[in-house]
């Protein structure tokens, strides 16, 4: 067994028989590294390690810890939380919603129609849903070809075709360094290698994606950005979009939470010839209403429905038409409406609630990112709002590659009620003024 694992062993021995306590800081690297007369390069390996089994969490600047609690499984951010209030995924479904659905279904129920909708259809659609989504996903002066639309079972086999188109096997796809956590499984099983690129205030940086050449795509999210809520600003779009032209990039633009700033124009806007846009219908209307949508560059609309088929990511029909009625008859514009002034009104209590504290979001989103105060880690924060019945996300889950994540957490606001929402960020700002040793009994049991 190699040397470093041996090492790894001893300190996992030690972290189970409770000589190395949750929360409790590890040694830096180099001390190790002295004091087990080991080199660095080793000394490194073993703390990789330990991290790889989910031991121990690494924070910028301020070290390893010894994880508070069990590590979250990789697909936390695909079920429901079982917490009491769910501030880890975003279930945006006003209370009026299902009805003002239903009754639009209405029309699918008779037989002809029903016969219709149960045939096959593949990754084009159909001429009417094309014509429909290319009139809905307009945002301020950009409008989709609807000849360059394809449609998916939902957003995440969108962005799974477009990857699966644009990057082959053991090539690099660039992302950003904090990213949409489905994206690091879709490249794994892809046999995609993720590139972490450099973030600023205004978002990716033109500069890492030049440093990071060379590159297949790269996948970005300039509006809404989950988890930072960064929305870029016009010169960095610009910029970006003339570095990816001077390195001859594609890019897969997420556009998922775009629907919340109908005010901004997707990056394809200044660049329509290389950007495959991603949306979808899980955040528009509801999370159970999957379809997802590509607007392809012209020339790869080919490539890209081939993905779809050969990934059997294609729509069926009975989603596709139940949504293009959604579209035509007005129902999804009146769904996306009330949401729009719903996210305001849940940062608007964010702000309230968490006044004083670090907090990042657009002021129209439906996440936050909250930079945590002295002296609390993410981990351990996470593990006392969970016994609070408070599920939130830490920093790590949206990490790409092996450096340490920040000393942050995300917010997302869209699933509870309002008080709800309110009680719980009265609760998580308690627990953020005091420390972790006064994390007590779970409020809520």
């Amino acid at each position: 067994m190699d040397d470093y694992r041996v090492l790894a062993d001893g300190l996992a021995a030690d972290i189970a028989a409770g000589r190395l306590r949750p929360g409790e800081r590890l040694p830096p690297l180099r001390r190790f590294a002295r004091d087990r007369r080991i080199a660095s390069s080793t000394a490194a390996r073993v703390y990789r390690e330990l991290g790889r089994r989910g031991l121990t969490v690494g924070e910028v600047g301020r070290g390893t810890y010894v994880r508070s609690a069990a590590p979250r499984a990789e697909a936390a951010l695909a079920e429901p939380a079982e917490a009491r209030i769910d501030l880890e995924l975003n279930f945006p479904v006003l209370p009026e919603h299902p009805a003002l659905l239903a009754k639009s279904l209405e029309r699918l129920v008779r037989p002809d129609a029903l016969a219709a909708a149960l045939r096959p259809v593949g990754p084009a659609g159909t001429d009417a849903a094309r014509q429909a989504a290319a009139a809905h996903l307009v945002r301020a002066d950009w409008a989709p070809d609807p000849g360059q639309l394809l449609f998916a079972g939902n957003g995440r086999q969108a962005v799974a075709a477009a990857i699966a188109a644009l990057v082959p096997a053991g090539e690099r796809l660039g992302v950003e360094a904090l990213t949409y956590p489905v994206v690091k499984g879709i490249a794994a099983r892809l046999g995609v290698t993720l590139v972490p690129l450099a973030m600023d205030e205004h978002g990716l940086t033109p500069e890492a994606v030049r440093d990071a050449a060379p590159l297949r795509a790269v996948y970005l999210q300039p509006a809404l950005h989950n988890p930072l809520g960064i929305t870029m600003p016009d010169l960095r779009r610009r910029e970006l979009v003339e570095v990816a032209r001077e390195l001859d990039l594609r890019i897969v633009e997420d556009a998922i939470y775009g629907f919340l700033r109908p005010d901004l124009p997707p990056l394809a806007a200044l660049a329509p010839e290389r950007i495959v846009v991603i949306d979808s219908l899980s955040k528009r209307l509801a999370p159970g209403l999957s379809l997802g949508f590509l607007t392809a560059p012209e020339g790869l609309t080919r490539e890209l429905a081939a993905a779809l088929r050969s990934g059997a990511w294609s729509a069926s029909r009975f989603a596709l038409e139940a949504a293009t009625g959604w579209m035509v008859d007005g129902t999804a514009a009146a769904l996306e409406e009330a949401k729009r002034a719903d996210a305001a009104e849940r940062q608007g209590i964010v702000a309230e609630r968490l006044e004083g504290f670090r907090i990042r979001a657009d002021p129209q989103a439906y996440h936050c990112w909250w930079d945590l105060p002295e002296p609390w880690r993410a981990d351990t924060f996470v593990a006392a709002a969970a016994r609070r019945g408070i599920a939130v996300t830490p920093a790590g889950a949206f990490a790409v590659g092996t450096g340490h994540a920040p000393n942050a957490v995300r917010l997302a606001l869209a699933s509870p009620s309002l008080d709800a929402l309110a009680e719980a960020l009265d609760v998580l700002a308690g627990l953020a003024r005091g420390v972790p040793e006064d994390s007590g009994p779970a409020e809520w049991e």
